[in-house]
Formats: structure tokens, C-alpha cells, sequence
């Protein structure tokens, strides 16, 4: 059974990359389970990054609950809209955190993502895509180090609130964004 997460990075609620992603969600199936996590409502801890020191203590708390629900997915989509070129910071964080996992002992966090697909959705307010670049990069770069099926970066444009709903070209690719996913 598929599980799709819902990691939303952006720093408003229901904001444009978020309503592109929940119209391209509503083709999923109906088996298809989601779970929606909006990162403002998860704050983590500052990152320190202690990889070269002694072994990092399991997750607890908030990290713990982004660690399982991570880990539950079978497909994680990054929903983050473009901030100064590229991944917001509660977006940054998190994907900041993935370096943490893979040194707990006994994780297999690497191996366990391997099985996984990595899909972002991202609107940004400027007439050049290529302004999203470094956005499809830190994805697609991402999935390559630790193995993941990378399924591509969705892009809308917008900047105001409910901006997204004009981008007609978006929310036509939107409608069949995931279909790789179940063909």
C-alpha cells in the first residue's frame, strides 16, 4: 500500500505551493494513504551537526514524530516554495535532520530511504523557472545520495495568496503529477 507524506515547508498555511500540491493529491487514489504535515507546526531543535563526535542519543519528540513519519512513507513530497532560489529554512532543517539519521545507530536510515520516492512541489514568484533550479537540485541530488527514486519537481507561479489558482498550466500538470507513481 502506498503512504504519501505531506512534508509542507512553507511559512503561511494553505499557501500557493501548498494548494498546488493538495490539488495535485486529490488524484491520488483512494487507497493511497496521506498524511499532511505542515513543518511550522513541527519547530525543531537547532541542527548541530555532531556526526564526527560520540553517537547521536535515538530521537525524541518532534524530531521523532518527522523521524517515524518519514520513515512510514513509501513517497515523501517536499512542498516548499521558492525562498531567495531555493528550499524555505523549516524546509532546510528538515532535510537537514535526514544527515542526523543516517548516523543513529541501528537506523539503516540510508537503506530504509533507498525504498522510497522523492517528489517536490514548488511555486515561485518570478516569470524564470530556472529560478527554481536550485531547488530541483538540492532534490534531485538528495534522492540520488541516498538511493531514492527521484519522480521530479512540480512548479507553479505565484506570489500572492490563492496567485496559484490563475496558473492553469500548473494545475494542469498538477492533475497527473502523480501517475508515475501508479502506473
Amino acid at each position: 500500500m502506498s503512504r504519501f507524506l505531506f512534508v509542507l515547508g512553507s511559512s503561511r498555511r494553505d499557501g500557493n505551493t501548498e494548494q498546488l500540491a493538495r490539488h495535485a493529491a486529490r488524484r491520488l487514489p483512494a487507497d493511497v494513504e496521506q498524511q499532511w504535515l505542515w513543518l511550522g507546526d513541527h519547530p525543531l531543535n537547532p541542527f548541530a551537526d555532531t556526526r564526527h563526535d560520540d553517537p547521536l542519543p535515538p530521537p525524541s519528540g518532534t524530531e521523532k514524530l518527522l523521524l517515524d513519519a518519514t520513515l512510514a512513507a513509501t513517497d515523501i513530497v517536499i512542498a516548499t516554495p521558492v525562498y531567495w532560489y531555493s528550499v524555505s529554512y523549516t524546509t532546510k532543517h528538515y532535510l537537514d535532520y535526514w544527515s542526523a539519521w543516517l548516523r543513529v545507530p541501528r537506523l539503516d536510515f540510508k537503506k530504509r530511504m533507498s525504498a522510497k520516492t522523492l517528489w517536490g512541489i514548488s511555486v515561485l514568484a518570478d516569470d524564470d523557472p530556472g529560478h527554481a533550479d536550485p531547488v530541483a537540485g538540492t532534490l534531485r541530488l538528495t534522492a540520488e545520495y541516498l538511493h531514492m527514486r527521484h519522480a521530479g519537481l512540480l512548479l507553479g507561479n505565484g506570489s500572492r495568496p490563492g496567485d496559484i489558482q490563475r496558473d492553469t498550466d500548473a494545475l494542469a500538470r498538477a492533475t497527473d503529477f502523480f501517475a508515475p507513481a501508479h502506473v
